[in-house]
This record gives C-alpha cells, sequence and structure tokens, in this order.
C-alpha cells in the first residue's frame, strides 16, 4: 500500500470542505534528498534525480562565516548573529533556514588566533523535513606584508536530518468518504541520519580589497535515509574592492562614505550560482543590489534574482533586511525570499590602529556587513 503526504487543502465538491490533498509516497525519496535550492523545481515536476544543496544567504557578509571559516574573528574582535531566511512563502510549506554564529578574536600576541561556532536549523513544512547542524570554526590570520595579510580557516560540523511524520497520510487511513482515521499500519522506517561535515577556505586581503576561497562538505557525507545520497561538495570563490569617497579615520565617531562592486561563483554538485553586485555605504546606512543566476541541472533553466539589501548599525547593533526579487517566471511565481539578520559586535579601533603601527595586528577587512 503506497503512503501519501497530506499538503494543505483544497475545496472538495464532493464534501463542500476543505479535504487534504495527498501525494504518492514513491516521490518521498527524492523530496527527502532535495535541498532547498531545488526544492520548489521538484515539488512543481520541473526536475528530477537532484541531490542535497545547500541554502544560500542573500546577506552573504553578516552571515560570512557560513560561507568561509576563514572569516572567523576577521571582521569584529567578537560577534553575535541571528539570521532568519523564509524562502518561497507562497507555496503551502514555504523553507525556513535559522542561524546562529559567534566569533571571537583571541587577545593574543599578534591576535592570530580566531575561534567560533555556528549552528544552522532548515526546515520545509510541507513533508516535515529538518537538518541541523552545528559547527565548531578556526582561524589563523597574519600578515604577509605591509599592506597584504592572510586569513585561513577550518570547521567542522556535526549534522543530523529527520522527517516527522505528521504531515502523512496513507492509504489505510482513508475511509470511503474521505475521511481520515486511525494510525498507520505501514513501518514508518525512515531513521534520522547523523553526520559529519568538514570545510576550509581562505582569504586573501587588503584595506580595500579581498578574495575569498572556500570549500564545504570536503568528505561529502551520505545524508540518504534508505540509500546512499551524498552532500557534494560545495565550492565558492567570491571577491570585491571598497571604494572611498570619505575614509573612516582612527577614533571612536567614524564616518564612512564608501561603494563596494563584489562579485561571486559557486558550484555544488550539477548546480552553479553567479552574483554581481555593489554595495552603497554612508555611515550608518548599507544597501546593496546582488543580481544572481542560478543554474539547476533538467529542464529548470537558469534563474534570474535580485536581492535587495539594507542594513543600518546603532553602536554595537546592527540590523540588516533583504528581499530576493524572481526576474523569471518560476521565481517569480514562488514568492522570493525575506531574510533579516541582527548582529552585536564589538571592535576596538584606537586599540587596533596602535597595533597597526607596530605591525603586530593585520589590517582590517574591508567587505560589507551585510
Amino acid at each position: 500500500m503506497w503512503p501519501y503526504i497530506r499538503v494543505p487543502g483544497r475545496t472538495n465538491p464532493r464534501f463542500g470542505r476543505v479535504m487534504p490533498l495527498t501525494m504518492p509516497a514513491f516521490c518521498l525519496p527524492l523530496l527527502l534528498r532535495m535541498r532547498l535550492g531545488l526544492a520548489a523545481a521538484v515539488l512543481l515536476g520541473a526536475a528530477g534525480g537532484v541531490r542535497g544543496q545547500d541554502v544560500f544567504f542573500s546577506q552573504s557578509f553578516a552571515t560570512r562565516l557560513h560561507t568561509n571559516p576563514a572569516f572567523t574573528g576577521l571582521v569584529d574582535d567578537y560577534s553575535v548573529t541571528l539570521s532568519y531566511r523564509n524562502q518561497f512563502p507562497t507555496l503551502a510549506g514555504s523553507f525556513v533556514s535559522a542561524q546562529a554564529g559567534a566569533d571571537w578574536r583571541l587577545d593574543t600576541p599578534g591576535q592570530h588566533h580566531a575561534l567560533g561556532l555556528l549552528i544552522n536549523q532548515d526546515r520545509t513544512g510541507s513533508v516535515g523535513y529538518t537538518r541541523l547542524e552545528i559547527g565548531g570554526l578556526y582561524a589563523y590570520h597574519t600578515r604577509l606584508n605591509e599592506h597584504l595579510a592572510l586569513s585561513g580557516g577550518v570547521r567542522a560540523s556535526y549534522g543530523r536530518q529527520r522527517v516527522g511524520y505528521d504531515n502523512f497520510v496513507f492509504g489505510d487511513q482513508i475511509t470511503e468518504d474521505g475521511t481520515v482515521v486511525g494510525p498507520t499500519a505501514e513501518a514508518l522506517n525512515f531513521f534520522p541520519v547523523n553526520y559529519l561535515s568538514l570545510g576550509t577556505g581562505a582569504v586573501l586581503y587588503t584595506e580595500q580589497g579581498w578574495l575569498s576561497l572556500a570549500g564545504q562538505h570536503l568528505n561529502q557525507p551520505n545524508l540518504g535515509f534508505q540509500k546512499q545520497s551524498q552532500l557534494p561538495i560545495l565550492l565558492s570563490v567570491s571577491g570585491g574592492y571598497k571604494f572611498f569617497i570619505v575614509k573612516p579615520a582612527t577614533g571612536v565617531a567614524v564616518r564612512e562614505v564608501s561603494y563596494t562592486p563584489v562579485a561571486a561563483y559557486s558550484r555544488q554538485g550539477g548546480s552553479q550560482r553567479t552574483e554581481t553586485g555593489v554595495y552603497l555605504t554612508a555611515s550608518p546606512v548599507t544597501l546593496g543590489a546582488v543580481y544572481r543566476n542560478i543554474f539547476s541541472p533538467g529542464s529548470v533553466g537558469t534563474q534570474h534574482v535580485l536581492a535587495i539589501v539594507a542594513g543600518i548599525q546603532a553602536g554595537e547593533l546592527r540590523v540588516g533586511y533583504s528581499y530576493d526579487v524572481g526576474l523569471s517566471r518560476l521565481s517569480a511565481d514562488l514568492g522570493g525570499a525575506h531574510e533579516i539578520t541582527v548582529a552585536l559586535r564589538a571592535f576596538d579601533r584606537l586599540e587596533n590602529a596602535h597595533r597597526r603601527l607596530k605591525r603586530r595586528v593585520y589590517p582590517i577587512a574591508p567587505c560589507p556587513a551585510f
């Protein structure tokens, strides 16, 4: 007997009330192996046979620990960031990601060492799928010469994914009049999957430009519930250059006016993503626009998205919001994505300037904060 997945609902003309839609469970292995970036295409029947994918945040600099472990301790003395992303909100079960990140630059001679913690949870409402990752990060920072610095980092994460059965309806639970009754006699043997993921990265930068290289899931952990289903390696490269109109000076009251062109490319499995954009900063406000092309295997075609980013900083508090505008037919119908970040951070400019004069510390990383 095929089990079914219940999807919130439609009006049944025979019974005059809202009835749950059902989906044959032979689709379940495919649904369980999909990830956020390709999930909508699978649900719409536009693509098949895709493998796991990572979530991407539009505010990639606010969630920089997720992008590259080498950013650990690079921008602030310490910081704590909370992020929330709701993708494809028009679907019955939207794809929601919540993340908490923290990093701390150790107060050692030269300030070479930094530690970080990253917690990420992804879930989809309609199929009861959740994935939780908890990772530890370490980065080492060093100055190569008077103007050039390098940061290298590693990340090790424990992950656990599972499927809840609250939204599942099996054939033996449906009566002749469409009523759902009693528990199913089917064996629910999709046990949670635990895995270890390893990643590394490096950031080469000056006071105005940077280049980031990162590789995640280098050990390609198995995420399959019953069959082997590896999480592909995620490779990414990104960079940018900040042009100052008003350059911030050393001190507590700092004013900055600048614009920063950015670009990025990532590849995971058969999926590719390219981004180009620009950020404008006039303290304490930052505005950004990032144009994104997403290529996925199958018949979906390349999707085009424009992410609008706005952020403000007040003392040690940073708050950012972004919205993804779908420029292609499919991405527009799915409703884009909302993303919010809140960060508490600290950076002692006077102490940093003193150490820089003595060449005992690296330059300030120029990447945007959102």
